[in-house]
Formats: C-alpha cells, sequence, structure tokens
C-alpha cells in the first residue's frame, strides 16, 4: 500500500526541518524585488544627463526625389527648425493646451498615468484595435529624445522605467519646458517657438487662444493635420476639441471656449523649401500612413517618385501662364496631369494654378468661397472634394460601351430635338452646344464634334446606362454613385482629374490598364530595396474597341465642321487623339489628350464652383494650356502613330 505524504511533509528538509510557508512566501517576494530592482538599475544605467535634452540630434532624414534621383523635391526631417524658449517666456494658455490635449493628469502623476494607461487599454478592447496611446508627457519626450521607434515591450519596459525615473529626478516645470523645445509640429518646426514662427510668422507669447490651439493640435499628427495639406478640416476640428478639453480642465471659460471655435484663423504662407508641392504632399502623406511619421524623421528612406522634373516645371510654368490669361473668361484656376499610359507613372501633376499663390479674393475663406485656393489638390481631390464634373470628356466611354456590342463609327443616329421623358422629375431634353441639328449622323461624326443629343441617344438606346457606367469604372472611374440618369453621358457625375487621365490612357495603351503610380521605389538607409512599383496592365478593354476611339478622337477632319482644322486640339506632323469637356452650367472646363507615349488631362475652373464667362467652349479655356503642354511633351518622345482599328 503506497504512502500517503501529508502536505507538512513537503516543507521539511535535510533531517526533517520544517520551513513555514510564510518564510517561503517571504523569500518569493524578496527575490522578486531584487530582480525587478536588477531590472530597473540594468534600464537606467545610461540614463541621461539633463542638458542632453537641449542638445541637437542628428536623426537621418527621409529624402523624396523625382524619377532620376538627381532633384531632391523635399527633405522629411532634415534641418530642425528651433528657437529655444525658456518656460517662463511660454504663455500659460499654451502650456495649459498641451496639458489639456495630451496629459491633463501631468502635475499629478508620477511620470506614468496608470488610470490613462487603463483608460487606453479599454478603449482599444472596445474598438478591438491598438488605437488610443496612454503615453504622458514625460513618456512622449523620453521616447522622441532617446529610445527607437520600435514597438517592442522591451522598448516599451524602458520608456515607462525613464519617464518614472526622469519624473523623479526633474521638476515638473523642467520636464515641461523640455517637452515644449522637443516636441515636432511639421514642416521641419520642432518646439512651439519655430512653430509658432513657421505657421503664423510671430513668437508664441503673442499668439491668440485659437492660433495656441491649432499648435496643440498639430502634436497629435504634424504631418496629416498639415494646414498646408489635405486634411485641414481635420486639423480645424482638432483644435475645436483641444479648447473643450481646456474648458473640461477649468483652463478657459466655455464663452472664450465658444468665441475661439468662432474666430477664423489665418496661417503664413508655407516655405518654398518643396518642389512640385501637391504631389510631393501626397507622396508625403502616403509614407507617414504607411510608415509612420517618426519613423520617416528617422529612418533615412530614399523614395524614387515617378515624377519628371522637366515636364513637371514646363507643366506649372503654362498652367500659371494659362490661367492668368484666362481671367478674362473668369476662370481662375487651373490643373493638369500626365501619365505614361504604357506603365502608369504619373510624370507631372500640378494641383492647382500656384501651390505658393495668395487666395483670391482677398479675404476668402478656404474650402468654402475662393475662386482661387492655391493649395488644395484639384487633381486628386478629398473624399469630402472628389472631383469635378467632366462634360463631354465622359463621352467615350459610352461610345467605348457601344462599340463593344458591334457598333462601329459608321452607325447613323438621327441627332434631332428629343423629349427623353421624365428624369429627376422633369423632361428630358438636351441641346447640342451650338444649338442646332444636323439629321442623321454617324457615331464618328457624333463623337469627334461633341454632339450632345446622339450622345444621349447612344447612352440610352445602344450602349446602356450601367454597362456605361461599368466600362468607365473598368478604366478606373471611381467616383461614380447612384441613381444615374442619361445626363452622365453629358458629365453629369463628379470625376477625379487624375482618373480621367488614367481612363485616358488605356485607350493610348491599347486597352491595358495601369493604375496611376506616384513612387517608383523606396530604399532604407543601406540601400535595400523596401518598396517597389510592381504594377502589371491588366486587359479591360479590347484592342479593337480601343483602337476604334482612337481612331476617332485623332481623327482632325471629323472634329473639324465644329472645333475647326486647326484648333488647339490638332498638332500638325502628330496623331494626337484629344477630347474637351464643359459643363452645362460653365463650372468645369476640359481638356484630355493622348499619343501613345503620353496621356494628359486639364482642368479649368473656380474652387467655388463659380460659373465661368458663359458660351466660351473648352477648347479655348483649356485647350491653350492642354496645346502649350503637350507640344513640350511631344518633343521628348518618338513620333507613334495608333493602330488602325480592323
Amino acid at each position: 500500500m503506497a504512502k500517503k505524504l501529508s502536505f507538512l511533509k513537503i516543507f521539511k528538509g535535510k533531517g526533517g526541518k520544517r520551513f513555514s510557508p510564510i518564510k517561503i512566501l517571504g523569500s518569493a517576494a524578496l527575490l522578486c524585488l531584487t530582480l525587478s530592482l536588477a531590472l530597473f538599475f540594468y534600464y537606467v544605467k545610461d540614463f541621461p544627463r539633463p542638458e542632453k535634452f537641449t542638445e541637437r540630434r542628428i536623426p537621418q532624414s527621409t529624402k523624396i526625389y523625382d524619377r532620376t534621383g538627381e532633384v531632391l523635391l523635399y527633405e522629411i526631417y532634415g534641418e530642425e527648425k528651433r528657437t529655444w524658449v525658456p518656460l517662463g517666456k511660454v504663455p500659460e494658455k499654451m502650456k495649459e493646451a498641451v496639458i489639456a490635449a495630451e496629459d491633463a493628469n501631468f502635475y499629478n502623476h508620477f511620470g506614468v498615468d496608470i488610470r490613462g494607461v487603463l483608460r487606453a487599454i479599454f478603449a482599444d478592447l472596445k474598438i478591438g484595435l491598438p488605437i488610443y496611446g496612454g503615453s504622458t508627457i514625460p513618456q512622449q519626450l523620453i521616447r522622441s529624445a532617446f529610445l527607437t521607434t520600435e514597438k517592442t515591450a522591451e522598448r516599451k519596459t524602458r520608456e515607462i522605467i525613464l519617464a518614472i525615473e526622469l519624473d523623479r529626478r526633474y521638476s515638473k516645470d523642467q520636464i515641461l519646458e523640455w517637452y515644449l523645445n522637443q516636441v515636432p509640429f511639421g514642416q521641419n518646426a520642432y518646439g512651439v517657438e519655430a512653430a509658432s514662427q513657421t505657421y503664423f510668422k510671430k513668437s508664441v507669447s503673442e499668439l491668440s487662444l485659437p492660433e495656441i490651439a491649432i499648435l496643440a493640435s498639430l502634436i497629435k499628427s504634424p504631418s496629416h493635420l498639415s494646414p498646408y495639406g489635405d486634411y485641414k478640416d481635420e486639423l480645424l476640428g482638432r483644435k475645436d476639441y483641444v479648447l473643450s478639453r481646456m474648458t473640461q480642465e477649468k483652463f478657459i471659460t466655455e464663452e472664450e471656449a465658444e468665441a475661439a471655435k468662432k474666430e477664423e484663423i489665418s496661417f503664413a504662407d508655407v516655405s518654398h523649401s518643396i518642389k512640385a508641392p501637391h504631389l510631393t504632399l501626397w507622396v508625403k502623406n502616403y509614407l507617414e500612413e504607411k510608415y509612420g511619421n517618426d519613423f520617416l524623421m528617422e529612418g533615412g528612406l530614399k523614395v524614387y517618385t515617378s515624377l519628371d522634373w522637366s515636364l513637371q516645371e514646363q507643366a506649372e510654368k503654362i498652367v500659371k501662364d494659362g490661367v492668368e490669361g484666362d481671367n478674362v473668361y473668369n476662370a481662375y484656376n487651373g490643373a493638369l496631369v500626365a501619365i505614361d499610359p504604357k506603365t502608369g507613372e504619373v510624370l507631372s501633376l500640378v494641383g492647382s494654378a500656384y501651390y505658393f499663390g495668395e487666395s483670391y479674393p482677398e479675404g476668402c475663406i478656404s474650402g468654402k468661397n475662393c475662386l482661387f485656393d492655391p493649395q488644395f489638390n484639384v487633381a486628386i481631390g478629398t473624399e469630402r472634394n472628389p472631383g469635378r464634373q467632366p462634360g463631354s470628356a465622359f463621352k467615350p466611354f459610352v461610345y467605348a460601351t457601344a462599340f463593344k456590342k458591334g457598333y462601329t463609327g459608321d452607325t447613323v443616329v438621327i441627332d434631332e430635338l428629343t423629349n427623353f421623358g421624365e428624369w429627376g422629375g422633369k423632361d428630358y431634353v438636351p441641346q447640342n452646344y451650338d444649338g442646332l441639328f444636323r439629321g442623321a449622323v454617324t457615331l464618328r461624326r457624333a463623337l469627334a464634334q461633341s454632339l450632345n443629343v446622339p450622345a444621349v441617344k447612344v447612352l440610352l438606346n445602344l450602349a446602356g446606362i450601367e454597362d456605361s457606367i461599368k466600362t468607365a469604372q473598368d478604366l478606373g472611374i471611381n467616383t461614380l454613385t447612384p441613381p444615374y440618369g442619361p445626363s452622365i453621358v453629358l458629365g453629369g457625375w463628379e470625376v477625379k482629374l487624375i482618373e480621367m487621365t488614367s481612363a485616358y490612357g488605356v485607350f493610348a495603351n491599347d486597352g491595358l490598364k495601369v493604375p496611376p503610380v506616384f513612387i517608383l521605389k523606396i530604399e532604407d538607409s543601406k540601400g535595400n530595396v523596401v518598396e517597389k512599383n510592381e504594377k502589371t496592365p491588366q486587359r479591360v478593354l479590347s484592342s479593337q474597341v480601343s483602337r476604334m476611339i482612337n481612331d476617332i478622337l485623332s481623327d482632325n477632319e471629323s472634329r473639324a465642321p465644329m472645333f475647326g482644322a486647326r484648333s488647339h486640339l490638332y498638332f500638325e506632323n502628330y496623331q494626337v487623339a484629344a477630347k474637351t469637356g464643359t459643363t452645362d452650367s460653365f463650372k468645369d472646363c476640359w481638356a484630355l489628350g493622348y499619343t501613345p507615349s503620353i496621356s494628359v488631362g486639364v482642368w479649368v475652373g473656380n474652387n467655388n464652383n463659380e460659373p465661368m464667362t458663359r458660351r466660351q467652349p473648352a477648347a479655348t479655356v483649356a485647350g491653350p494650356i492642354f496645346h502649350s503642354f503637350m507640344e513640350k511633351a511631344l518633343l521628348k518622345y518618338p513620333k507613334e502613330a495608333f493602330l488602325k482599328p480592323e
């Protein structure tokens, strides 16, 4: 029979001497304490000297180049713009805004805010994503000044321990002073004084309450929330949040907060230390979303964009000069995109007539009532403002759909006054641009001369609305939303210039689509390729249909009765396919054209959708810009003719 061991025998040593459970627990606690102290001293043995917080660190900056790698478009981090300012000269409201936004319990915790960490953990668990952070001001200071950006348990442990030790060694005011002079605000500005000079051209001591709230807002995501980028609305929303937090923390009254929220804010002109700004800032935003702002500032990446700098210089000058000349038509802005249809590479992108210009008219509010809004990127748009109506420039997608169904350029439709029935609560009776009707016309002449009534007949009777939408989407138009009606063939739905230029490039590329590409490759600090464009062409349209469209849009003889024999769409000794578009309200003018080597799109209009001079066709308003740029571009490529359809 097996012996039963009593519980107490477990605690017997040699000679039967007993160990008390309390002694064992005490020994275990002592061991844990010893290991904790050893871990603590291991992490703090190289704790930096206080003066190191004021010393300049030189990380490897991220550089954005043109396609050759010889033209530097922009440098992220590069040179730190910093003017050290003692805490005593920082306005109390500036300190309070930062504390309210970043670390409300700053003066009460010991370097780490346990309640803040727990709140962040519960918030993350609630949404199922690691979004919210619980980092205090000491933790952020330690992380930005001395630690790497890698997200590891060891780094986080070191951050917490060093933050506690930092808080133990130094006063709260000293830590806050270091923080306010260390934190990045975007545009290469580090610290509140440099940020104040960058965005408002005045000292931090002179800032108004809403301007202070703007700086406190930028700390969260300096690049994404830049007032010079596409997310200015998010910055202003964050500003209102900071003001509300200041109210909750009793730093300001509700009346002060409400008054500050309503006050209009004027930002200083952005520095000209950036080339091709609309394209470069788009690339920068992409990099920040993928790699994180911290890594970009220290990672030493080399980013080779698709930009052809010589074409970009020409494009910027031609658009600027063209819009200045078009003021007689009440058109104050313009944009241009050029793409290699074979590769999808964006060779040139101009998002406005002059990025560094002044908004017009003077005193207008950006995003609301400006005829000319220089920083807004019309070529790409935003989620809130995706695009502009393309007018007749949409017609080739409908005709291509009809050709897919077996119709040809010789198919005849009748151009006559036609009531297409009730659409949207009223009869739809479209007119041709010149108010005339031509009777029986072929699809070739109807498309080449951009006749409206035949286009609607092609849509409703030959191509079909849904199938035409599908063709446009296959070619890369992603902004179309139902319900649809017959006016879509006349450009009644919004599109993006970048997508229209790319979609026309599908015709140029014999029916093969390559989505727009802005980046050729990215190398790390050691020269290793970490990202490379490997997009391959995809067949979205038959060669035959593409060639039929090319043949019609490059047929100057068929186009001449409407546009003239030597219009801005004609290029002597070159075969160029081209199409214009003008909206019924005269708010948008387009000119798009291509060869097998390059696809170019031009938009002219006003940011606030104010109509241009009536009865002026796109060929007159946008055509000169298109023609001037295409003339320059054609010299860079061998002369190519389109393949003839069967």
